[in-house]
């Protein structure tokens, strides 16, 4: 599962705290960073939604547990003056998949050709959607930006459009999941502003019951990438990861063990991105417990502290983003700034046309 690479080790190694020695970046231009982590170019922006437009639902992942969600979400849709049209095999079944890997790449590819759609949306996660990676059509993204937006499984779709076609992606709501019933007002509001409007989104703010954490450890501007932890893992080394240099780097998961994130954030570690990364910002890892309490564990808790405490880097935590109700829309690839000290995140532009 894991992606292996060689990098030079810069500090010396301590017992006491084995993130320790990984303090001190590359200090010349012969330790270049790995090819994955060099951007290319400004990333592109799709068109706003507009009253009107046809949106497009679709199961890459796995198949949704009953007909009523993708219908609940065509209503709401459609009460907002919105088209809906939906994948033909959005509700096939293949063990774990929604239908064959040809079926699903079918669906989502249809929608990225036809020019009157004008944002594809998932209706669920689970598993699948990195394995039909290799069969994207990326150059009809190119050719016609749009919005596509998930989250959980779609990290690998959203992560990859992002490289291949340098297409802002939306780590957001799902059709299926939160959409389709009792979307929440905050959720709402903060999703429906970063698709329809081309003003700058500003501020990510938490709720007020719920207070954004920081390390107090400066300020740092990059664009925002990262979604679901084991996702983004999943897809070092393919030619579907992210240049991260330079980049602030978010995060999330749901139903790990802790000692699987730890290892994780190893990998990441290993592979140089927190070292090239200007700031860490972690969302919710939800119901990450031990698998089993009975033996000596390390909460989920104290591995995001262990995280935290060891970064040079600005860290922001406790962000209101991941496998919960009430959830920020994250673009993907536009620019932001994390001040550690005033604990803020700002999105300095739109992330729309």
């Amino acid at each position: 599962r894991s992606a292996c690479y060689q990098f030079t080790f810069y500090g010396s190694l301590s017992k006491g705290n084995p993130w320790q020695g990984y303090k001190y970046r590359a200090k010349s231009h012969n330790n270049p960073p790995p090819r994955f982590m060099k951007r290319k170019s400004s990333p592109v922006k799709p068109p706003r939604l507009r009253k009107g437009d046809v949106i497009g639902l679709i199961s890459p992942a796995s198949t949704p547990s009953s007909s009523e969600k993708i219908e609940g979400a065509v209503s709401y849709f459609e009460r907002l003056g919105y088209r809906v049209t939906v994948g033909r095999h959005a509700m096939d079944q293949v063990g774990y998949l929604a239908g064959t890997d040809d079926d699903r790449a079918a669906d989502l590819n249809a929608m990225l050709e036809d020019k009157s759609v004008k944002a594809v949306m998932a209706i669920r996660g689970g598993y699948g959607t990195p394995r039909i990676l290799d069969r994207v059509n990326y150059a009809a993204l190119r050719r016609d930006p749009k919005i596509i937006v998930g989250y959980s499984d779609l990290t690998a779709l959203l992560l990859a459009v992002f490289r291949k076609a340098g297409l802002v992606t939306f780590s957001g709501p799902m059709a299926g999941v939160e959409i389709w019933k009792s979307l929440d007002p905050y959720t709402e509001e903060h999703f429906w502003r970063v698709i329809t409007s081309t003003s700058k989104i500003g501020d990510l703010k938490n709720p007020d019951d719920e207070p954004l954490r920081g390390s107090g450890k400066g300020n740092a501007s990059g664009p925002l990438l990262g979604g679901n932890l084991s996702l983004l893992i999943s897809l070092i080394g393919t030619p579907y990861s992210p240049a991260y240099r330079d980049s602030i780097l978010f995060l999330e998961d749901v139903d790990e063990a802790p000692h699987r994130v730890d290892r994780m954030f190893a990998q990441l570690r290993h592979a140089g991105i927190f070292r090239h990364a200007k700031a860490l910002v972690l969302g919710r890892f939800t119901d990450c417990k031990p698998t089993d309490p009975s033996k000596p564990f390390l909460s989920i808790e104290q591995v995001l502290a262990e995280v935290e405490a060891s970064a040079l880097i600005p860290v922001l935590s406790n962000f209101q983003y991941g496998h919960i109700p009430r959830k920020l829309t994250i673009p993907i690839g536009i620019r932001a700034v994390v001040d550690g000290v005033r604990r803020t995140l700002e999105v300095t532009e739109s992330a729309v046309r």
